[in-house]
């Protein structure tokens, strides 16, 4: 078996957990039988120092790094803007993936990648609170807010922070098999595969300012009341409209139909009841507006990857 070369490029303001998640999944590999060598590169081959303040020892500098390459990972800062304004990193980017089998970024890594060109027409992940910032500035790229990494072709980005560790463990598997991965993922005491997607830890609802009245004055009436009567025809009679036109109104100025912000204003609402209180998920159901647990169960499938009872498990209180 070859020696994989890994490098992961590191520059004053990168996230720790993103150089460090990823550098220890593939050090418990070497351990069970993988034979990565992993480089730590900087623009001069200086110590940098992270977002934490803990500062982080280079091995060599972006232009000594050997030709050959098996996998280099770009991990993020937390303020990206710095990330695309670096012009040696970019460069670095952009020649370091022509010679690699396979480029990954962690979490706001994603925007030097795509900085770089190298996301134009393909699907990417970063951290769930800046997917709607990577496809505004890169229209090129389809974003996706959802999954722990993305792969396309020979690059493969990851989402928020931790989810290093997911893409890692990954690309472990890719190279020795399930068996070596499950042993990393033990030893770590991670998921070999993590159940659920980003959005079971994204915020709530996010920013609601549409522009016209008459949504505002829709959706404030919803988040008010999750278990009310919300059905079109319901809602249009409360401000006066025809559905149909409701129905226009809310998909041009919040992307999304009534029924589906309903939906969400429900999950919502039984993220809360399940973080917070002891009552049963079928008691919930009901109380948000879901009549019977099955349909909280399938709509908690369908928009957050995991179960009610799941969730719970997870985000309750670590308080015993």
């Amino acid at each position: 078996m070859s020696r994989h070369l890994v490098v992961v490029l590191a520059f004053d303001g990168v996230q720790l957990l993103d150089v460090a998640g990823p550098v220890d999944v593939l050090t418990s590999a070497n351990e069970q039988g993988a034979d990565y060598q992993v480089l730590i590169a900087s623009a001069d081959g200086t110590t940098v120092t992270t977002s934490a303040g803990v500062r982080i020892a280079a091995d060599t500098t972006f232009d000594d790094v050997p030709r050959k390459i098996g996998t280099i990972i770009v991990p993020g800062r937390p303020d990206w803007q710095r990330a695309v304004a670096d012009r040696p990193l970019v460069e670095a980017v952009r020649d370091l993936a022509k010679r690699s089998q396979r480029v990954a970024s962690v979490c706001a890594g994603a925007f030097p990648l795509a900085e770089s060109g190298l996301l134009d027409g393909r699907r990417a992940a970063t951290h769930w609170q800046l997917a709607d910032d990577l496809a505004r500035r890169y229209p090129g790229v389809t974003v996706e807010p959802d999954p722990l990494f993305v792969r396309d072709g020979k690059i493969i980005t990851s989402a928020g922070v931790t989810a290093g560790i997911d893409l890692t463990v990954a690309l472990v598997e890719d190279d020795h098999g399930a068996d070596v991965a499950r042993a990393v993922a033990r030893q770590l005491v991670v998921f070999m595969a993590r159940p659920g997607g980003q959005s079971q830890f994204s915020a709530r609802l996010g920013p609601r300012n549409p522009r016209s009245g008459v949504v505002r004055q829709v959706m404030d009436a919803i988040v008010a009341d999750p278990a009310g009567p919300h059905r079109l025809p319901e809602l249009a009679a409360r401000v006066g409209m025809s559905g149909r036109h409701l129905a226009r109104l809310f998909s041009a100025e919040i992307g999304r139909t009534p029924a589906e912000f309903v939906d969400t204003v429900r999950v919502e609402a039984a993220r809360a009841l399940l973080e917070g209180g002891t009552d049963s998920v079928d008691l919930i159901a009901r109380r948000v507006g879901l009549g019977s647990a099955e349909t909280l169960r399938r709509l908690f499938l369908r928009t957050l990857s995991v179960t009610p009872t799941a969730y719970r498990a997870r985000f309750r209180t670590s308080q015993r």
